[in-house]
């Protein structure tokens, strides 16, 4: 599955999620108050004033919930807000990392060529001391 194809069927259970969730909660906010004033009547036999006092009692709390779950939502934007910043303070910092690998790069090479030096030094050395000790003739 390509990275199109994904992206293409993230979206279709994205907006899939969503109509499924907007359904609910248009369900909830056309059938909940009467299905409880209708539970309220006919299991428990309560009056109205009663029953108007747990219906107000739901509505609040309903209310309450969806205000937690707003401040979910706040959150979560937050959390996101702060995650892009350390993303951008994180790409500052890959200039700086970027000219540690060249520099490392470069030194590994200056070190080659010591080394390459020091061979040639060392062979020159006993060509030298090779030269002085043989005897002239």
């Amino acid at each position: 599955m390509g990275g199109g194809e994904r992206e293409e069927l993230a979206e279709t259970l994205n907006d899939l999620f969503t109509s499924v969730s907007t359904m609910i909660k248009s369900e909830l906010q056309l059938n909940l108050f009467p299905a409880l004033a209708s539970v309220l009547i006919g299991v428990f036999n309560l009056q109205p004033s009663i029953i108007f006092c747990t219906i107000l009692y739901v509505s609040r709390f309903y209310v309450k919930v969806a205000d937690e779950y707003n401040g979910f939502g706040d959150v979560a934007s937050g959390l996101r807000v702060y995650v892009e910043q350390l993303k951008s303070k994180s790409e500052s910092f890959d200039k700086y990392v970027q000219q540690i690998d060249e520099i490392e790069q470069q030194l590994t090479e200056f070190e080659a060529v010591i080394s390459m030096l020091d061979k040639h030094v060392s062979l020159l050395e006993s060509k030298q001391q090779s030269v002085y000790q043989k005897p002239h003739s």
